[in-house]
C-alpha cells in the first residue's frame, strides 16, 4: 500500500513538475524570459508562489529541467551514433532521428531562437553547444576535406533553419520537414562521400 501511494505522490508531482515547464514555457514564449517572473508562472498555474518553489527555486531552474527533458532524446541519439560504425547508412539514420527529436523538442529550440542573447548567458547555451559538438563529431569524418567538413555543419544547420525560417513558407509541416531532411541528408552522403569515394 505504502509502494501505491509513494507512487501516486511521485506520479502527480511529476504531472506539476510538466505543467509548470509548460505554463513557463508559453510565457517565455509570449513576453520573453526576462520579463517573465516566478509569481506570473506560479499565478498562471493558480497555485501558490511556495508551491511553486517546491519544484524550482528559480525559472533557469524551469528552464534547464525543460532542455533537460526535451533535448534527453538528442542526447540518447548522440549515445548511439558514437556505438555505430561511421558508415553513410549511420550518419544518414542520425540526421532523420536527429530531425524527428527537433520535430518533438520544437517549443524549446523555438524559445531558444526568440531569446538567443538569454541562452548565451545561461546554462543551456553551453549544454546545447555541447550536444552539436557532440552531433558534428558523429557526422564528419576527422580527416574530411574542408568543404565536407561544412557539408556536415551545414547539415546540422539546414535542420535547425527548416525549424524557424521555413514558418512562413506555405506548404504541409510535415512536407516542409521532409524537404529539410531531404536536403540535409544529401550534405551528409556528399560529404561522407568526398571522404569516402567509391
Amino acid at each position: 500500500m505504502g509502494d501505491t501511494m509513494d507512487g501516486t505522490k511521485r506520479q502527480r508531482r511529476g504531472n506539476t513538475r510538466q505543467r509548470i515547464q509548460d505554463v513557463a514555457l508559453e510565457l517565455f514564449a509570449e513576453q520573453g524570459y526576462e520579463k517573465t517572473s516566478l509569481r506570473e508562472i506560479a499565478e498562471r498555474l493558480d497555485v501558490t508562489k511556495a508551491a511553486l518553489y517546491y519544484h524550482f527555486k528559480t525559472k533557469e531552474e524551469i528552464l534547464v529541467s525543460i532542455f533537460e527533458d526535451l533535448s534527453r532524446p538528442i542526447e540518447d541519439l548522440i549515445e548511439w551514433g558514437r556505438q555505430q560504425p561511421r558508415t553513410l547508412a549511420t550518419k544518414q539514420e542520425l540526421v532523420r532521428r536527429y530531425s524527428e527529436a527537433l520535430a518533438e523538442a520544437s517549443p524549446l529550440f523555438r524559445f531558444m531562437q526568440e531569446n538567443q542573447a538569454t541562452v548565451k548567458e545561461l546554462r543551456i547555451g553551453e549544454m546545447f553547444r555541447s550536444r552539436m559538438l557532440g552531433m558534428r563529431d558523429i557526422l564528419m569524418d576527422p580527416d574530411a576535406e574542408l568543404i565536407d567538413q561544412v557539408r556536415c555543419v551545414s547539415a546540422m544547420f539546414t535542420l535547425h533553419a527548416g525549424m524557424f525560417v521555413l514558418n512562413d513558407i506555405e506548404a504541409d509541416p510535415e512536407e516542409k520537414r521532409r524537404a529539410v531532411l531531404e536536403v540535409a541528408t544529401d550534405l551528409v552522403t556528399r560529404a561522407h562521400e568526398g571522404t569516402h569515394p567509391s
